[in-house]
């Protein structure tokens, strides 16, 4: 039968499947759906950081035309908070009592018969509190602390004994800002109840856990809530958890018995639908005068809110980057009045990184070692904590492979000795081994009388190319034309599958619509083969291949018969199969789980006078298993890099402290990197089809990301000879 374990490692660059309905404004995002007598929602947000609501004051805002009804805390139905996925739990549900435990909380919805009576409206609600002091400093000693809940701190050997007694020690504090996600398109719920059931158009990563998570809260069965996101306007991992204002725009729903719709703002998605937490990280690395690493010992606090669990094990990928036999890490987490953080693309990998990867620069220097040679020095051949083989791990080539792109070995290794007229001019670069995860994914393949297939998993696609990828791999796998396969997925009523998120999707899904088609494939076959009156007859599975829509011998494509001859005669309409897949273990394998390597070489030009930062080149080289097409698999990469430019150089969400207020919560105020500050990139793909897969693939969607802020900051070291340990790098800090 077709199969793709036989493809190249780099599949074809088609154009998007879905790219005409998205450029035409034919694709409908959750914003754009419209339900017949809907009405509109919007959000009163808290003013304090911390304390209770004492009186609010609604009569206004009630009175004012067009209003329907105002929920507070007061009238509010008493919901109960979701079961814990496994992501997390999603935050607790809104309105259940007089507490503030962060500025922008939401302390009222106003429901009117249009958008702006409902923005009108809302701004005539006032309150009354009984302030607190906040919590807003994350080494604020009152502050809670949380010991590394899931159980990912690490310790082997004695990194203690080994730092002491290195010949070359690193020791330094690194931080991070709180980045946030801000895609596009705001978020926006549309909620409609037909007695028990609930259907909502959400903006969301992962239909499922929004199903789940609205059945707990309003105690219904899962089968009685549909979610829908056909598209997604990005996300960034702000769409993984069911946030406050979907509960909602439920519940106003239900208690009006109408459809309600919910569209946030700009200002409202910096507090309502998370943002990457800030980090401060101690780290020490040591290394013997040859520049074996001996011992490292990176430890992380960042902060969660008052009631929220979300968990950012910031150190936790130092344990399994490098070979060295001491490795200590340990995250903590500090309670802090701030709304809830969640995951943003390459979550706690892309700070963790950012601290290993500069210590190991500084380390070089001190060694007066290459940095790239340190790091093929310590490549873990291995899996540094499970000493297994890699099921795939192609690192050593990505440092080679960029190295010789680049040009890395023109580089002058002394700080300040390049320039370029007045530019100082910095060459840098950083390692990433991003970790493995993957969940259960099940798919649904049917070939229709006409010849056409349909296949059916309820993921997203965030503008990642699922669409394009999974109709390419249905294609080939059923031996049919691009054009004769059509893939949907945004729904909660079809297969169940992941999120998409944490670089586990395509894997996932990729496997189970494989799985699904080649179980289709075989239900054609065993048809064919006990007909008497098929070529076919006869014909054991493993035999045979599908090439343009029929089945026959392998090899011997003039032979056989096509799917449309086998239903008709058998008078089918179609056929139907379904897929499964699975994560393996790695006891299952006897090997180590690989998630996707890459090395990433940066070139700066720094202002001698003003110390303007502007990249010049950036060259990317990913190992991310087979790769289904380089087209979508390179804009991942170029959109992740572009992201980990404004974390080295331009985002940080500010916090007006003491009133805990988001003092830049617009996209005026929050710098992002535009046109000019994104150079040209070199993309290359390498490695092999990785073998914990049955397709060979590794997701690639955070790993464009990590390591850019490290290789940044270790170009305008090289550059400057200053060394900046604090994200982003501004002006001030290179004057």
């Amino acid at each position: 039968m077709s199969t793709v374990q036989s493809r190249p490692i780099i599949g074809a660059g088609v154009n998007r499947v879905d790219g005409a309905c998205k450029v035409t404004g034919a694709a409908p995002y959750p914003m754009d759906f419209d339900a017949p007598g809907q009405a509109y929602a919007a959000l009163v947000q808290s003013t304090i950081a911390a304390g209770r609501i004492v009186r609010i004051d609604t009569d206004a805002a009630e009175a004012s035309p067009g209003v329907i009804t105002v929920l507070t805390h007061t009238n509010a139905p008493r919901l109960r908070r979701a079961p814990v996925s496994k992501l997390g739990a999603s935050p607790p549900p809104p309105l259940q009592d007089d507490r503030v435990l962060h500025y922008g909380q939401h302390i009222a919805v106003v429901v009117a018969e249009t958008q702006e009576q409902a923005t009108a409206a809302a701004r005539l609600v006032s309150a009354e509190y009984e302030r607190a002091d906040p919590l807003l400093d994350l080494m604020d000693p009152r502050a809670p602390q949380i010991d590394d809940p899931w159980g990912m701190d690490h310790s082997r050997g004695e990194a203690a004994a080994a730092l002491a007694t290195a010949d070359v020690t690193v020791e330094a504090t690194y931080t991070t800002a709180d980045n946030t996600n801000n895609p596009l398109g705001p978020f926006a719920t549309l909620a409609s109840w037909d007695g028990d059931r609930l259907t909502v158009h959400d903006t969301t990563q992962w239909p499922f856990v929004v199903r789940s998570t609205l059945a707990a809260v309003f105690k219904v069965p899962e089968s009685s809530v549909r979610v829908l996101a056909p598209y997604v306007g990005g996300g960034f991992g702000a769409g993984l958890r069911v946030w406050p204002h979907v509960v909602l725009t439920a519940a106003a729903a239900r208690v009006l018995q109408r459809p309600v719709k919910l569209v946030l703002t700009r200002p409202q998605m910096f507090t309502s639908v998370g943002h990457r937490p800030k980090s401060v990280q101690r780290i020490t690395v040591g290394a013997t005068r040859a520049g074996d690493l001996v011992g490292m010992d990176h430890r992380s606090v960042s902060p969660v809110a008052m009631e929220d669990d979300d968990y950012e094990p910031v150190a936790s990928g130092t344990a399994f980057a490098y070979t060295c036999p001491n490795v200590f890490t340990q995250d903590r987490q500090a309670r802090l009045n701030i709304p809830n953080p969640t995951s943003m693309r390459a979550p706690a990998e892309a700070q963790g990184n950012f601290a290993l990867e500069s210590a190991l620069d500084e380390l070089s220097y001190r060694l007066g070692m290459d940095p790239l040679d340190l790091r093929l020095r310590n490549y873990a051949e291995l899996h540094p904590v499970h000493a297994l083989p890699w099921s795939s791990n192609a690192l050593r080539e990505c440092y080679e492979v960029g190295a010789q792109r680049f040009g890395w070995s023109r580089r002058n290794p002394a700080p300040r000795s390049m320039r370029d007229g007045d530019r100082l001019v910095g060459y840098g670069m950083a390692g990433v081994s991003y970790p493995w995860f993957a969940m259960d994914c099940h798919a649904e393949a049917t070939l229709h009388r006409d010849g056409s297939a349909l296949v059916r998993s309820a993921a997203t696609d965030i503008g990642t190319g699922t669409y394009t990828v999974m109709t390419q791999l249905a294609a080939e796998c059923l031996g049919l034309r691009l054009g004769q396969v059509r893939f949907d997925l945004g729904d909660s009523d079809m297969p169940v599958a992941p999120q998409a998120g944490g670089s586990g999707l395509t894997a996932a899904l990729g496997n189970a619509v494989f799985d699904a088609c080649a179980r289709l494939v075989r239900r054609f076959v065993e048809l064919a083969a006990g007909d008497r009156g098929s070529p076919l007859y006869g014909a054991a599975p493993e035999s045979v291949e599908v090439t343009h829509g029929r089945i026959h011998p392998i090899g011997q494509p003039h032979l056989g018969e096509a799917y449309t001859d086998v239903l008709g005669r058998h008078e089918l309409v179609e056929l139907t199969a379904n897929g499964y897949s699975r994560p393996r273990s790695r006891d299952e394998l006897g090997m180590a789980l690989s998630g996707a390597f890459a090395a990433k070489f940066v070139e700066v030009h720094v202002d001698a006078d003003l110390g303007l930062v502007r990249i010049a080149r950036i060259v990317s080289v990913i190992d991310g298993g087979r790769i289904l097409n380089e087209k979508t698999a390179r804009s991942q990469i170029v959109g992740g890099t572009v992201g980990g430019i404004g974390m080295a150089l331009f985002e940080d969400t500010v916090t007006d402290v003491p009133s805990g207020r988001i003092a830049n919560g617009t996209l005026s105020d929050y710098l992002v990197p535009v046109n000019a500050d994104v150079p040209d990139m070199d993309v290359v793909f390498v490695g092999d089809p990785d073998r914990a897969s049955p397709i060979g693939t590794k997701g690639i969607g955070e790993v464009g990301l990590v390591g850019v802020a490290a290789a940044v900051a270790n170009a305008v070291h090289h550059a400057t000879g200053k060394r900046i340990r604090s994200l982003p790098i501004t002006l001030d800090a290179l004057l």
